[in-house]
């Protein structure tokens, strides 16, 4: 294959856009740079959007008055976990999302950007192992639901898998090697998500990580909409007849993928973008807030919602602001189709980082302190822009355990996580008349059981676990 090659007139156009900007220092070690240096430095500049990182760069965060919207916000339109709030039954949407799943309408989004630098794991957080019998990873768990999901509807459900640049190519080595976790590779596709430069706190100058690279960072899981698109997955969504998009994040083992309630009640409601949430356990839990306000469902984060607006209870003495946002959505295509052509209908956050970088004689400098800014959108800003949104309320054991934190943490750890996975099983078995031993752990493969109906079949005669024991196919 021929290298790519970069013309002089090409160069000397690049370094005029970037001296208009004020940006002209990211070619200062050019002519030291080997052949493969240059394409690799040239494509990334080529990426960037040099008026709107001058834009964002000196933009300050946009005033919001938190105060003001947290005391004009109510709880969200939501069916609680009980049912009520509605006005269908649980059953019927249980019934209109299998519906939708027999008639290949479904599809699901999984996030998984992340590195497991957190949890003192030096790969992609996907293939962290989380099964407390089994030592499955992450993708293998959401894979397994995935598989039982499409063999109980008889349709393959298509999965669209977002990375981010450090973790892209060993994912798909990863899914590769593991012979697609089980699915048909037709029906994964990995694609990664978009980046954007960090730039010095005082300057505004992109800064660089090395002579040949710039500091970039993924932007966020909001850049999911515009990676979706550019990827060709939304086109090939809409080419496979999807309707429905089961959003969530590689980070939460009980995330309920194409879970039919959730789908029922998004298309009941006429909803475009359908979250679920879990009760919060305290008025000032660290979690987003989903609120209505001004007319639409938004969301509040903890650290920008007022403590008085907090800890506000109705007549009943519950919690006003009760909603708790885990990052479980199901979208309408054709919203993403709608919200994916326009610029701004994710706007980018800044975060103030500490970034390591090198100086004007190419010597690398950590700092000991924040000196960058970092930007990144994020997926839940779509809420909003939703003409129709609705909440659906999960119950926290049964649909929120993320793995965030190394086990020497308090809270979101592998430990945590493998508690919730095991205390879903003896659930489901102890319902289904089987009991389990004291102490004893336990794990159930979606493609062995899915439900109580199912696992009764499947264990029929059986009266007691009394150790360790996964069930698979």
């Amino acid at each position: 294959m021929t290298a790519p090659t970069i013309s002089s007139q090409q160069v000397s156009d690049m370094m005029d856009e970037l001296e208009r900007y004020g940006q002209a220092h990211v070619l200062g070690f050019w002519d030291r740079l080997t052949h493969a240096e240059q394409v690799s430095l040239f494509a990334q500049l080529s990426s960037i959007s040099l008026p709107e990182l001058a834009a964002l760069a000196v933009q300050q965060q946009t005033a919001v008055d938190y105060a003001s919207l947290a005391a004009r916000a109510s709880s969200p339109p939501a069916v609680q976990a009980d049912g009520r709030g509605a006005a269908w039954q649980v059953s019927e949407a249980v019934v209109r999302g299998q519906q939708a799943l027999s008639a290949g309408q479904v599809a699901c989004l999984i996030v998984a950007g992340g590195q497991g630098t957190r949890l003192g794991f030096d790969k992609p957080k996907g293939m962290f192992p989380i099964g407390p019998v089994s030592g499955r990873t992450l993708f293998q768990l959401f894979a397994d639901r995935l598989i039982a999901i499409g063999q109980r509807y008889g349709k393959r459900i298509p999965v669209y898998l977002m990375t981010s640049p450090a973790t892209h190519d060993q994912t798909v080595q990863y899914w590769e090697e593991h012979d697609w976790l089980g699915l048909d590779p037709q029906q994964v596709r990995i694609f990664c998500q978009g980046t954007m430069p960090a730039v010095d706190c005082e300057t505004g100058k992109i800064l660089m990580t090395s002579p040949a690279e710039i500091a970039l960072s993924p932007d966020g899981h909001g850049g999911a909409l515009g990676a979706l698109r550019r990827s060709g997955c939304l086109d090939d969504a809409a080419g496979r007849g999807i309707r429905y998009l089961s959003y969530g994040q590689v980070d939460n083992p009980l995330t309920q993928l194409c879970e039919p309630s959730l789908l029922g009640h998004h298309i009941f409601s006429g909803s475009e973008m359908t979250t679920q949430v879990v009760r919060k356990r305290h008025p000032t839990e660290k979690v987003g807030n989903v609120v209505l306000a001004d007319g639409r469902v938004q969301i509040i984060e903890y650290s920008d919602l007022p403590e008085d607006a907090a800890r506000r209870t109705d007549d009943q003495g519950n919690l006003v602001l009760w909603a708790g946002n885990i990052a479980v959505h199901v979208f309408d295509i054709q919203f993403l189709q709608s919200m994916a052509h326009q610029a701004e209908a994710l706007p980018f956050h800044r975060a103030i980082k500490a970034v390591p970088y090198v100086d004007a004689d190419g010597q690398l400098r950590v700092p000991d302190k924040p000196n960058a800014i970092k930007f990144e959108r994020f997926i839940f800003d779509l809420l909003p822009h939703a003409e129709h949104a609705f909440v659906v309320e999960g119950k926290r054991e049964q649909v929120f355990a993320p793995v965030k934190n190394a086990d020497d943490a308090d809270a979101d750890t592998p430990r945590l996580a493998k508690q919730a996975i095991v205390l879903l099983a003896r659930d489901l078995l102890s319902t289904a008349g089987v009991a389990v031993a004291e102490g004893v752990q336990v794990e159930i493969q979606p493609q062995f059981a899915l439900d109580v109906a199912e696992t009764r079949e499947k264990l029929s005669g059986v009266d007691l676990i009394s150790s360790d024991r996964y069930f698979s196919v």
